[in-house]
């Protein structure tokens, strides 16, 4: 198109320039005009005649050529048109196909968030099965001790319990420190307590190596206990009494200065070979010297 534009300027200008010399030509008076001029004013008429028909010939050219470019560039548009209808399409597609994905991606989301939420809950029940586990497996170990405990009577025991078959007469008292003074606890468990200083021990139940009482005969048996302790105010005293594991009754005392005492009894039914024992309570202190104040005493008072 520009093309086109700068050749019809060319020939224009062409045009206005031959007028322009006809016209001062013909300005010139005849007589002052040389033959020679008026003979080359006469082949420069026929020359134009001549130019005119080709003139007219490129002109039509021209024409036909701009006719064809507009119909080109009105081909082009519709092209254009088209491309940019594709392209609109392509964006509503991808616009359609992103926020289906925005879409996918949230219920994606969502879908791992309660997944996530069912782990934590299974894990928390697992947590729980496992803290009941843990305290399944701290009563067993009781038993076990309990079992073991009854397993500990020496084979001589047992022979001087079937000779004797049965005994009369059982009495003991013991208090917790052989010699001197001194404080035991606190510890995160219960842990046995071993009276090592022994007053009594008539029948010869009590054992103060292991602490242990062991019934020598079925029957009704009285035990008392005595907890000492300087007070304190992180750590009470107390005491369990113990029948084959099990818990029978509890001594306790706290105060966060001076001395205190507690102290408890029980009268128990024994089966030939039952164990009873004390355990310092958890956390706890308990305190003897040589004027013995913490104390495990017992007797039979009847059998059966």
């Amino acid at each position: 198109m520009e093309t086109t534009v700068v050749v019809l300027a060319l020939l224009c200008g062409c045009l206005c320039w031959t007028q322009a010399q006809g016209d001062t030509v013909d300005g010139v008076i005849g007589n002052d005009i040389p033959q020679e001029v008026l003979e080359m004013r006469t082949q420069g008429a026929r020359s134009q005649q001549t130019c005119q028909p080709d003139i007219h010939t490129v002109l039509r050219e021209m024409s036909a050529m701009l006719a064809e470019q507009r119909v080109e560039m009105t081909h082009l548009k519709k092209e254009n048109d088209a491309q940019k209808l594709q392209l609109r399409a392509m964006e509503e597609k991808t616009k359609n196909e992103f926020e289906a994905q925005k879409l996918q991606l949230r219920a994606m989301e969502e879908k791992t968030k309660n997944e996530f939420e069912a782990q934590a809950a299974d894990l928390t029940s697992t947590v729980g099965q496992v803290e009941a586990l843990k305290r399944n497996n701290q009563a067993q170990a009781e038993v076990l001790d309990s079992i073991r405990t009854r397993s500990n009577i020496t084979e001589g025991q047992v022979e001087a319990l079937k000779r004797t078959n049965q005994v009369r007469q059982v009495a003991f008292s013991a208090s917790l420190l052989a010699s001197g003074s001194g404080t035991l606890g606190p510890f995160n468990i219960h842990t046995n307590l071993i009276f090592r200083h022994v007053v009594t021990n008539i029948g010869k139940a009590y054992n103060p190596d292991t602490g242990f009482f062991i019934a020598p005969v079925r029957g009704a048996y009285q035990f008392q206990f005595y907890v000492s302790a300087h007070g304190q105010s992180s750590h009470a005293s107390g005491a369990i009494l113990v029948r084959n594991g099990q818990h029978i009754f509890v001594s306790w005392e706290h105060q966060p200065s001076g001395y205190g005492t507690s102290s408890n009894g029980a009268s128990l039914l024994l089966e030939e070979g039952d164990v009873v024992f004390l355990k310092l309570y958890v956390n706890t202190r308990i305190f003897d010297n040589e004027n013995n104040i913490s104390t495990f005493s017992g007797h039979l008072l009847f059998t059966m």
